[in-house]
């Protein structure tokens, strides 16, 4: 983000690889309901985890990158692999039995508010400004508007449920911050790579002591579900999004975070017949508001256009 200040357009590719990754991500919240019937939320990130590895580790020997092998890469894609991987996936997931996916998917999209915010409290380069602040408010505002103010208080299975995927997107945040200070040196796909195999890694014991040995007996639903997580929302994914962020820039790639809920919200409707409240779509609306404000880029469109107008009337 702190290389990003001077905003890069998106292009038509870029816009199209951007609608394309928004739609796989959502869709995840699709899949996960589905495969959430049979596997419990730790064993399905495991099962995301482990079959992407070989799934992107064949696209990066086809494309002739070499795996590190020091220490402090792979120290690096172990704590990556908790902050990105382990405990929002496993949160999201747990999160996932209790509310909709629609809801998820709307309450994952303060993942761009706190990107940015905690950016800024622990990179050099990301000063905390008032813009981000406010926008920050704003943010967080429209997630306690979700989840109700009064429900905070509760603290019953939902509000539970809807404070974990907010817990998940702060994980996440602090994956980015550790990314840039820890893993900047290597190929961003490479740093992918490591920490899913990490992740592995991390998850295998932990779903043995939970779950038990993970049963392969599951229904042809539930294994078209798990296969699309991993390789289609997770694989494919990651190479997609680096992708934008080359082309675009990462800012331009934390767009996708707004838009996920829409087909996320769509797919939820269509195929599992889940409705979300007005109260939640308010709610997005003002985090969509709190990462604008937060962005910049609507203040520059507002500032242009001002300048045009005044210019034409003259």
């Amino acid at each position: 983000m702190g290389s990003d200040r001077q905003m890069q357009s998106l292009s038509i590719r870029s816009l199209v690889l951007l609608l394309a990754l928004a739609i796989i991500w959502g869709t995840t919240f699709l899949f996960a309901e589905i495969a959430l019937t049979e596997v419990s939320p730790t064993t399905l990130t495991l099962h995301r985890v482990l079959w992407a590895v070989p799934v992107l580790g064949a696209f990066l020997y086809q494309k002739r990158y070499k795996i590190p092998s020091d220490f402090r890469f792979w120290f690096g894609c172990f704590v990556m692999g908790a902050l990105n991987n382990a405990l929002p996936f496993s949160l999201i997931f747990w999160s996932q039995t209790q509310i909709t996916s629609g809801l998820a998917a709307i309450l994952n999209s303060t993942t761009s508010v706190f990107a940015i915010l905690i950016a800024a409290l622990f990179l050099k380069d990301e000063p905390l400004t008032t813009k981000k602040i406010f926008g920050g408010i704003l943010g967080v505002s429209g997630a306690v508007l979700i989840i109700g103010p009064t429900d905070l208080h509760n603290l019953d299975l939902l509000s539970i449920a809807q404070m974990a995927m907010l817990a998940a997107t702060i994980s996440y945040a602090f994956a980015g911050v550790w990314s840039r200070l820890s893993l900047s040196g290597y190929h961003p796909l490479l740093n992918a790579f490591g920490m899913l195999t990490a992740t592995t890694f991390l998850m295998t014991p932990i779903v043995i002591f939970t779950d038990g040995t993970p049963s392969f007996m599951l229904s042809t639903p539930v294994w078209a579900s798990i296969i699309a997580i991993s390789v289609f929302c997770t694989s494919l994914a990651y190479v997609l999004y680096f992708e934008i962020i080359k082309l675009s820039g990462a800012s331009n790639a934390l767009l996708v975070t707004l838009l996920i809920p829409i087909f996320a919200v769509t797919a939820g409707h269509v195929f599992l017949e889940e409705v979300i409240e007005k109260i939640d779509f308010v709610g997005f609306g003002i985090i969509i508001l709190g990462f604008v404000v937060i962005d910049g880029r609507f203040t520059k469109f507002s500032a242009a256009s001002n300048l045009v107008f005044k210019i034409k009337s003259k």
